[in-house]
């Protein structure tokens, strides 16, 4: 080895405290591996739904039908939204997963940062928010009746607090925006 190269390596040693600094992002791999066992837990609730709603293909009425297809979407939007935290998490906070080239690779991982990702995870937020606010907009013509699942209450209770995640992931989104617009380097004089 010649000396420039052993002086490179000698170079990216760390001493003990930063080495213990930065190599405790590891602790956050039983965390990932623990979204993954949840992951494993949504493609079973999902097949549940989807025999269920399959034994009751000619007994349940139209809304019955799309507030079960609803709830399935709802399963899968937070399943994607756990595939965003494990790999987009992980690719950021741990490790690199050293995808390049491969066919598989998601798009949005090539840019992910923890700014995306935060857009990302909000966004997705909303959305499966809004699939909880469209099932409670649908069961809505049942308040009053016996047995209602909603009431007026809840409904405005729901309103706002998608309006409060519509709210946060504008505000994220526009810290994130005004973050990449400062300049990086020399501090202005």
């Amino acid at each position: 080895m010649s000396d420039s190269a052993a002086d490179k390596i000698e170079a990216k040693r760390l001493s003990a405290l930063p080495w213990l600094i930065f190599s405790s992002r590891w602790l956050q791999l039983p965390l990932y591996l623990g979204l993954i066992v949840a992951q494993v837990v949504y493609v079973v609730l999902f097949l549940r739904e989807l025999w269920n709603l399959s034994g009751h293909a000619f007994d349940y009425t139209e809304q019955q039908i799309m507030l079960h297809v609803l709830g399935l979407i709802d399963v899968v939007m937070i399943s994607n939204l756990l595939v965003m935290v494990i790999v987009g998490g992980y690719e950021t906070f741990v490790s690199r997963l050293q995808l390049q080239g491969h066919p598989d690779q998601p798009e949005w991982l090539s840019h992910v940062n923890a700014g995306v990702l935060k857009v990302k995870l909000a966004t997705a937020i909303i959305g499966i928010s809004s699939i909880h606010l469209l099932k409670t907009f649908i069961e809505a013509g049942q308040i009053g009746m016996e047995g209602a699942k909603v009431t007026w209450d809840g409904v405005l209770w729901q309103t706002i607090i998608h309006m409060a995640f519509i709210l946060s992931a504008i505000g994220i989104a526009w810290v994130d925006k005004l973050m990449n617009a400062m300049p990086v380097g020399k501090p202005k004089h």
